[in-house]
């Protein structure tokens, strides 16, 4: 099964598990879908993930463990929305002073910057701009 783009199927993913109100969600795993899940978690949007190799192929499987806050009827996901930004067929860049802030403050936008995947408040405070992957809030 190919993707033209996977990180969009990895939101996709997250988005329709939270919907669903699963506790977890399994994904094929890649360098640049476990650097989003590092932020994923740091942020506290997610309580954390792993990634396994599975038995039968080479390829490895990542599963994030997704955070709902209240309890039973009240429960609701950390999670609110997920936006994919860039595109495979236009990608969009954001210099150091141009980094998109994400509900005033309350989300993150994630970059891919020559340092590394990193949030925008982390960007700004290297000054560095990059590609903008995606919105989380």
């Amino acid at each position: 099964m190919s993707f033209n783009d996977p990180i969009a199927d990895m939101l996709t993913r997250i988005r329709n598990a939270v919907r669903a109100e699963h506790p977890q969600v399994s994904m094929p795993s890649s360098k640049m879908k476990v650097a989003i899940a590092e932020i994923l978690a740091e942020e506290g949007f997610i309580s954390g993930y792993d990634v396994t190799e599975n038995e039968n192929s080479a390829h490895k499987t990542l599963t994030l463990d997704l955070k709902y806050v209240g309890k039973r009827r009240t429960k609701r996901s950390v999670i609110t929305n997920l936006e994919r930004v860039s595109l495979p067929g236009q990608r969009i860049y954001a210099g150091k002073d141009e980094i998109p802030y994400v509900l005033s403050g309350m989300g993150i936008s994630i970059l891919t910057t020559s340092k590394g995947v990193m949030t925008g408040r982390q960007a700004k405070k290297l000054g560095v701009g990059g590609e903008v992957v995606c919105k989380v809030w």
